[in-house]
């Protein structure tokens, strides 16, 4: 019941057969829709991204009478399961999002898909069509359970009033356990309006799913039989780190052999990257120093990660002379994309734990000072760095907005890093994708687990505001800023409504360059600089900001101001992390900077652009 499409849950069923042990009848008659709510008080639920529509309001009527669970009313529903996802990353609980039937339940796809992609426990309900006119193209009626099915961890398609309470009780569970995904419960309008005496669940037993996975201690004894024979080991972690909430037991592992560590973008977080250890993290636009020291290995410990082409570049090439080790819990992501010469079945929190007991049972391992001193160097010789280049001085931005002084250009590194000096590290940070993201990965140094909420399997524009709200719902103690292009921004902007009506002070710093920038580099790169419709400002008047946020953000209540030089940079941002309101800075940025260093998909190391 793992999550790949070869092996993930896959159990697709009307009804499955009722192996959750259940507990004893209130004894009071309730509707479909009240079960519903009851059912996701008693999982702990306290917040749902919810948009109503004539198949789901029934639900909503519930929830009004509900005094456990507050709704957050999205302005899409596509922002409402992306502010679900953010809430689910920033807080480790599940997250919750409802829509109604047909374009309501369409719009959750893309959030479901990208819950898949990067594990993240998440339980979409949609609304559905009365039984009897399933199948018949109904009106607002869509097969959602078919829809979804290469892209859910598991889902449910309630026909029988009786059983609502079991399936979110193991819908649930599903979502949480083992590898996290998503799970959709899809409920006919008619099951929400019948009346029964409800029998909620205690326990939950599936038969043919066992997510208590672990490693055997000879597995965990070779792994370090490894380790000792090793000279230049890495350590290689991924989400499965985070989800699993072993970021302290892997400090500890660290301690006890002193590998140095790189993560992949969804285990940003897991080690500290103010540790001296820390080789940040690794890939397409990882550091330079991350990509040769795994070149370079001979030993790469891969915990909780899935070999993703966006880590490996040419696969047979990764850590091409190094012994692997790879340590996750679900069996079909081994030796799926990278062959490996010691593949291990188990939860990584679990195998992280037994290590370090093994070890501090034992003599230390030796100390790799010598490895420690060639990752200095190469630490030394590829630093992320950036600088005003000739590109930036020639550019029509300095032209345009600087009146030909290039001293006071903003570039977005500079952004991301005066925003982590601003913030002493403690934020959580959202982002969308694009360039953008990838700076503040580069330019950011995470120090705790869940403080990066991004979109890294599925790469989903839009992601970032909605959810940087979810994730602010989740963690109101902390400052949470959404680092945010453009064309990434436009994507779910009428969110402002839900953080401005909702009372959700999430800050947005967006780094627009006016164009689409991750794609602009690919152009540049590989296409002799041909635009093909990535220019998204005005044509017709390049000098003027287009879209104007400034207005937008104003139009919904939201305060915004705009920066484009250099010296109002910081001022202007202390602005921003002062207020308790939403807040919108739109930093003005040239479009002529690329992303470094940069592995062209499909290549090696040694093509690494790096400088």
């Amino acid at each position: 019941m793992q999550k790949t499409k070869s092996a993930r849950i896959q159990q697709k069923q009307s009804e499955p057969a009722p192996a959750t042990a259940p507990a004893k009848a209130t004894g009071a008659t309730m509707l479909g829709s009240q079960i519903l709510v009851a059912a996701l008080e008693r999982e702990g639920v306290d917040v749902i991204f919810a948009y109503p529509g004539g198949a789901s309001m029934e639900v909503h009527q519930a929830l009004v009478k509900s005094n456990k669970i507050r709704v957050y009313l999205p302005r899409h529903e596509q922002g409402g399961v992306f502010a679900a996802e953010g809430y689910a990353r920033a807080s480790g609980k599940v997250g919750v999002c409802m829509a109604t039937s047909g374009p309501g339940a369409t719009n959750l796809v893309t959030g479901i898909a990208n819950a898949y992609m990067d594990s993240v426990p998440l339980v979409a309900i949609t609304g559905q069509v009365v039984q009897t006119m399933i199948g018949k193209n109904a009106f607002q009626e869509t097969d959602i359970f078919g829809v979804t099915l290469p892209i859910v961890k598991h889902s449910y398609l309630v026909t029988d009033v009786n059983s609502l309470a079991r399936i979110v009780k193991e819908a649930f569970y599903i979502a949480r356990t083992g590898r996290p995904g998503p799970v959709v419960i899809d409920l006919p309008k008619n099951i929400q309006q019948q009346r029964t005496v409800p029998v909620f669940p205690e326990t939950v037993s599936l038969r043919g799913y066992n997510p208590d996975l672990r490693a055997s201690d000879a597995e965990l004894e070779e792994v370090i039989k490894l380790i000792e024979k090793a000279e230049r080991p890495v350590l290689y972690v991924g989400g499965g780190i985070i989800s699993s909430g072993a970021a302290d037991q892997l400090r500890r592992f660290v301690e006890l052999t002193r590998i140095p560590v790189t993560t992949t973008l969804m285990g940003i977080g897991a080690f500290p990257e103010t540790d001296p250890l820390s080789l940040k993290w690794l890939g397409m636009h990882g550091t330079a120093y991350a990509n040769w020291a795994v070149a370079e290995a001979d030993l790469l410990l891969a915990f909780g990660v899935r070999f993703d082409d966006r880590v490996t570049g040419k696969v047979d090439k990764f850590c091409e002379h190094g012994t692997i080790v790879h340590i996750d819990i679900d069996a079909s992501e081994l030796n799926k994309n990278r062959k490996v010469h010691l593949p291990i079945i188990g939860d990584i929190r679990d195998a992280i734990e037994r290590l370090n007991s093994m070890l501090e049972d034992r003599p230390p391992v030796k100390s790799f000072s010598a490895w420690h001193s060639r990752i200095a160097e190469l630490k030394a010789k590829g630093p992320l760095k950036y600088r005003v280049t000739e590109e930036v001085l020639k550019s029509q931005h300095v032209r345009d907005f600087m009146n030909g002084d290039a001293t006071q250009v903003i570039l977005p590194q500079e952004a991301v890093a005066t925003l982590y000096e601003l913030t002493a590290g403690e934020a959580v940070i959202a982002t969308g994708v694009g360039q953008h993201q990838m700076w503040a990965a580069q330019f950011y140094n995470y120090k705790y687990p869940r403080q990066f909420v991004t979109s890294g399997g599925l790469g989903s524009m839009g992601f970032g505001y909605p959810a940087a709200i979810g994730a602010k719902v989740a963690r109101p103690d902390m400052q949470v800023i959404d680092i945010d292009g453009d064309g990434s921004f436009l994507m779910n902007i009428q969110e402002l409504a839900m953080a401005h009506i909702e009372g959700v002070p999430v800050k947005a710093m967006i780094l627009n360059n006016q164009h689409l920038g991750m794609v602009v580099q690919w152009e540049d790169r590989f296409y002799g600089g041909t635009r093909g419709n990535t220019y998204i400002g005005d044509p017709s008047n390049r000098k003027q900001i287009y879209p104007d946020f400034v207005q937008i953000a104003k139009a919904f209540n939201v305060k915004c101001e705009r920066v484009i030089y250099k010296k109002d940079l910081r001022p202007a941002m202390q602005r921003m992390l002062e207020s308790d309101e939403p807040y919108v800075l739109d930093v003005i940025t040239p479009h002529t900077e690329h992303v470094l260093p940069f592995i062209p998909a499909g290549r090696t190391v040694n093509e690494m652009i790096w400088e």
